[in-house]
């Protein structure tokens, strides 16, 4: 099975190829990643963005088009993907959930409880990095395996035993033979996981979330309440200071795209947790540190978009807040201080925690409308579109 993965990883890895990395400057705190400008080829695709919205970089080695964001549809949505046939990628992100799940933490298709919360996919075309707080993973293509494959958890349980029998659950449906031709003419043998790799991550592409109440508020549209008009203005202040890490289109501060030339890849620790005042993070929940072992990289994790998450909680990598209103009274008092339990420990005194993060004085007011405005970030038409849903269930 390491064999096959490896092979995987490596046709997935093209799509990064030419990019200049170096993984763990800054203490984990940034990747500078040097790309080129490019024009996707069309290959039947038209790309619908808002008008604020640059073209999204797309693989050279994976083209868009019109048939293969279809086959990744049906793909996405199919539990026979998955070893024992229970769970589909769908299974951890649901549409109307701005494709989160809305458990605190996942669960893989053979019951294995997952540590981290199920990020959602809205624009994920744009994100540099793909996990909470792993670097490495710069393509939607490479990140894909990470769910096929994982062994420790389980996700969706592939492996050595039973990949050619996905492969032939896949082949015997009446749809799938003529939707993988579709999407890869003159392959003699298109049913591959390597096809299935770049399907999925075309369709994922696609995912494109920005016709908000604020999107509409931008063109002119629609007026924001007095409510969500100071919640707007506190987001962008000194004050609250949310915009510093949660700027721009996508409301974070890793995005990549078609011209991006440089690109800074912050994580950040933001006071969560420390536990006995040691500077530890829940075991095999530490952020960066699992993969660098620095000690300075202990608790940081990827600031996500905000982008509906007045849908996506609950929040943090561990899903261990459960409101927005929580979130907010945590940053106001900088960071949280557990004061009972196995995670006892003053986070606010964390010594890796980000130098933004500190006490803010945010009236019961404040926070009402900080929170009335994060909920016109929610996009109804993202959570409904037809072009995103379920192709089995119309079946």
């Amino acid at each position: 099975m390491q064999r096959f993965k490896q092979a995987l990883l490596a046709l997935a890895g093209t799509a990064v190829a030419g990019a200049t990395l170096s993984l763990w400057g800054c203490g984990g705190g940034g990747v500078t990643v040097n790309d080129t400008a490019q024009t996707p080829p069309s290959n039947g695709w038209v790309w619908q963005l808002p008008a604020n919205f640059p073209m999204p970089k797309v693989p050279a080695d994976n083209p868009m088009s019109t048939a293969k964001v279809e086959l990744g549809r049906f793909l996405f949505y199919d539990k026979r993907l998955s070893g024992n046939g229970t769970q589909s990628c769908a299974s951890c992100h649901h549409q109307d959930k701005a494709f989160t799940d809305g458990r605190a933490t996942a669960v893989g298709s053979t019951g294995a409880a997952h540590p981290r919360n199920s990020q959602g996919l809205a624009n994920v075309a744009y994100h540099p990095t793909l996990t909470w707080a792993n670097p490495s993973l710069l393509s939607l293509e490479a990140q894909m395996q990470v769910p096929l494959f994982s062994e420790t958890p389980i996700e969706l349980g592939v492996n050595d035993g039973n990949v050619a029998e996905i492969l032939a659950r896949l082949s015997g449906d009446a749809r799938y033979p003529s939707l993988f031709a579709a999407a890869y003419p003159g392959v003699e043998a298109p049913i591959s996981w390597g096809n299935i790799t770049r399907a999925i991550a075309s369709f994922q592409r696609t995912l494109i979330s920005g016709h908000s109440r604020y999107d509409q508020f931008l063109q002119g549209t629609v007026t924001l309440t007095e409510s969500e008009r100071r919640g707007l203005d506190l987001f962008n202040s000194e004050k609250a200071e949310c915009f510093h890490c949660h700027a721009g289109f996508n409301f974070n501060d890793q995005v990549v795209h078609a011209s991006t030339q440089v690109l800074d890849i912050p994580f950040h620790n933001t006071g969560l947790y420390n536990l006995g005042g040691t500077g530890n993070f829940p075991a095999g929940n530490q952020g960066l540190f699992e993969l660098t072992e620095k000690p300075t990289d202990r608790g940081r994790f990827r600031a996500p978009s905000l982008r509906n998450v007045g849908v996506t909680a609950p929040f943090m990598h561990d899903g261990s807040m459960a409101t927005l209103e929580e979130v907010l009274d945590f940053y106001a008092a900088g960071g949280r201080n557990i004061t009972s339990g196995p995670n006892a420990g003053d986070g606010r005194a964390h010594p890796n925690k980000s130098d933004l993060i500190s006490r803010i004085d945010l009236t019961a007011q404040d926070k009402a409308d900080l929170v009335a405005f994060l909920k016109t970030l929610t996009d109804s038409d993202f959570l409904t579109n037809p072009k995103f849903s379920n192709p089995h269930a119309a079946n």
